[in-house]
């Protein structure tokens, strides 16, 4: 049983909530304004779509590196994430597809839970790079079935210019694969056409895309204009509050995520990303010529990001949780009701996490 704040679908309850077999059993209490008591918030587990590494590990390294990297992010709330693979020749990644698909949609005791994969590339445009790799081809349709043949594949991010892949969008789609716009110069015609083939958001909003000009709106534009999902790196490095608020405000199903690195919860050093290494430093990961490469932000310092730039806890609770899992379909995750999983964070009024909660298992306790 916990008691505190509790951030239920139906609004704030100040009560307690019980589980069992992993789910929630009841929520007891009244409505009330958190602001009226000191007890803690308790709230949805975070779901990260978007996560490169953690902990030391890489994703691309394979299994053993993700279950280090599925540890150190449920020790800052994550419950539930997607493996996120780099752009990398086809051989490699069969094998590290075939390794995530082997323990996709399982769970190690203290870590989160792998809800699946997320393709980054190699379908990406070569002039708009960021961090990736130079591996980006362009899209054949057997090639990237057999892909999903060994893993189960959530998301794929691809640039909807590139010849071909606008057939690609569609073939995915009507697979219930979510297709990411990212990594793209395309224009925002590019942009538009692409939504109404069938994908469905738009791969770290702000970073690699071409940008928002009042005469030549860009991908940035089509996502502000049209998107009904996107995901955002609200690390305050990746992309200003300015312009978080103005995402927030177009886009209602915006959902944050970290593009964590290896180097999450790790000393200033040299870390692996895909086929390159990063150094950590300054509170940023970057290539030797400076370039972001990922991040080394975690969800619950995320939380605090959102909440430090202005808005109010719960709205951020649902860019770190129930967008996440509206956008996959997931109805029994990143919200507090009975039925649903017990994927539960627990935080002190000055914002420190202090408790995860990982389908019912107590992952850590008093985390600072």
């Amino acid at each position: 049983m916990l008691s505190g704040n509790i951030l239920s679908t139906d609004g704030w309850i100040h009560g307690r909530l019980h589980m069992h077999d992993g789910r929630i059993v009841a929520l007891e209490g009244n409505h009330a304004d958190p602001s009226s008591n000191d007890d803690p918030y308790i709230l949805p587990g975070f779901l990260d779509l978007h996560v490169h590494g953690g902990g030391g590990a890489d994703v691309m390294e394979g299994a053993a590196a993700v279950a280090t990297m599925t540890r150190l992010h449920a020790r800052h709330g994550t419950t539930g994430l997607l493996a996120t693979t780099m752009t990398a020749p086809h051989d490699e990644l069969v094998r590290v597809l075939g390794e995530l698909g082997a323990i996709a949609h399982t769970r190690a005791p203290g870590g989160a839970r792998v809800l699946g994969v997320h393709l980054e590339g190699p379908y990406i445009n070569p002039n708009r790079l960021g961090a990736q790799p130079d591996a980006a081809v362009v899209a054949v349709l057997d090639e990237v079935l057999a892909y999903l043949e060994l893993a189960p594949v959530r998301i794929v991010t691809l640039a909807p210019e590139v010849a071909g892949h606008m057939e690609i969008i569609s073939q995915l789609a009507a697979r219930g694969v979510r297709v990411q716009l990212g990594h793209t110069i395309g224009t925002y015609d590019d942009g538009v056409k692409a939504l109404k083939h069938g994908a469905g958001g738009f791969t770290h909003l702000f970073n690699a895309m071409s940008p928002l000009h009042h005469r030549d709106p860009g991908m940035v534009g089509a996502a502000l204009a049209h998107a009904d999902y996107a995901e955002i790196i609200p690390d305050l490095l990746h992309v200003h509050p300015g312009a978080i608020h103005a995402a927030v405000r177009a886009i209602p199903g915006l959902y944050a995520v970290t593009d964590s690195t290896a180097a999450a919860g790790m000393p200033d050093g040299e870390y692996r990303l895909g086929s390159q290494y990063v150094t950590k430093c300054l509170g940023g990961v970057r290539l030797a010529d400076g370039t972001l490469a990922g991040s080394t932000l975690t969800m619950d310092q995320a939380l605090r990001n959102l909440v430090s730039i202005g808005l109010p806890l719960a709205e951020v609770s649902n860019h770190l949780s129930r967008h996440a899992a509206d956008y996959l379909g997931l109805t029994d995750r990143g919200r507090i009701e009975r039925g649903a999983w017990a994927d539960l964070v627990v935080f002190d009024r000055a914002l420190a996490l202090t408790a995860t909660y990982v389908e019912g298992e107590l992952i850590v306790e008093n985390a600072q």
